[in-house]
């Protein structure tokens, strides 16, 4: 599946973003949500895109490089981070949305994780470290390190259940932890499932 996307350039962090139309999915509590079309990163969030936003001395990041995603970043951060920059964490519903990219397989490449390697770094490609960002094979949105490289934070509080959580793709705001979302360069496949 392709899907011809909007790409739009962020000029305060130099991001590339796509505009994910709006559309629906099953949930895995078997609900169906609706979105609203949406801006996505074509990529995790670089070192040097954080730099720019948060200062050049600020990046707490384990592995250093301009295009390395940035680590070691708590929501709270990010959300500092989102602020400045004028942006938004996407919502949990959002972020499974633009990843799945119109598929509801485990994975947006399908239901066998034998070419994970095409698509994501992970425990058994990643030299136990992160990678520049984009390097991997994208979704049919356009989207690339969707599953492994580095966790991505969502707006959402986390619900075990999906008890008080809309089906309108909005963020849950209950919860006393966040969700994160994608796997990492740590994760094994089944960790990196959309």
């Amino acid at each position: 599946m392709s899907n011809k996307v909007k790409e739009y350039r962020h000029e305060k962090t130099g991001l590339e973003f796509v505009l994910i139309p709006s559309g629906l999915f099953m949930r895995e509590d078997n609900k169906q949500v609706t979105l609203k079309s949406f801006l996505m990163s074509k990529t995790e969030v670089t070192q040097a895109a954080w730099k720019k936003v948060m200062g050049s001395g600020n990046n707490p990041s384990n592995w250093k490089g301009d295009n390395l995603p940035v680590e070691q970043v708590s929501w709270n951060d990010c959300q500092e981070f989102c602020k400045r920059a004028g942006l938004q964490l996407p919502s949990e519903a959002q972020w499974e949305y633009a990843a799945r990219a119109g598929t509801d397989s485990k994975w947006y490449w399908g239901d066998s994780d034998s070419n994970i390697g095409e698509y994501a770094w992970y425990d058994d490609n990643s030299s136990s470290q992160t990678h520049p960002v984009g390097e991997k094979a994208a979704n049919a949105f356009g989207l690339r390190d969707m599953a492994g490289n580095v966790w991505e934070w969502c707006q959402d509080g986390y619900s075990s259940n999906y008890n008080g959580v809309s089906t309108d793709g909005s963020a849950y705001e209950g919860g006393s932890s966040r969700v994160g979302r994608g796997g990492s360069w740590s994760s094994n496949a089944y960790g990196c499932r959309s």
